[in-house]
């Protein structure tokens, strides 16, 4: 699936919600659906900077494909980084570093986080289009 086509679900999954505390709910599910992430991984080079919580993302190259894990210690945020890895994971480092993000307004996502929580979804996506620019300039 391409970054839009995952981003269209999304939306879709989220106009189920009316109310922001079932949406809130439905991120905390998408977090604990998180799979585990290696503590090794656990680094400070890892951690994001500029989240509230405490939340690291990485990624490896397979066959041209960037692929994240993340892990946070807080449920919303986890959540939060669960739905850009399904974004995100699998797709090509030019795919990342170009991609718009349009459902993060679409689903009012950034308008229903603390301000330090918006700060960090921010930082996340900073993060992870880093990994793709720096990906695409190792091939």
């Amino acid at each position: 699936m391409t970054i839009e086509e995952i981003e269209k679900d999304i939306v879709a999954e989220f106009s189920v919600f009316d109310d922001w505390m079932d949406k809130y709910a439905y991120l905390i599910e998408l977090g604990s659906g998180l799979e585990g992430m290696d503590e090794a991984y656990k680094t400070e080079d890892n951690l994001i900077k500029g989240c509230q919580s405490r939340v690291w993302f990485h990624a490896e190259m397979k066959d041209g494909l960037l692929y994240f894990t993340a892990d946070s210690d807080a449920i919303i945020t986890k959540g939060i980084a669960g739905l850009l890895i399904r974004v995100f994971s699998g797709q090509t480092p030019a795919d990342i570093a170009k991609a718009d993000l349009h459902f993060i307004d679409e689903i009012r996502l950034a308008q229903h986080l603390s301000p330090t929580r918006s700060n960090g979804l921010l930082a996340m996506v900073k993060q992870i289009k880093m990994y793709a620019i720096a990906a695409a300039a190792t091939k």
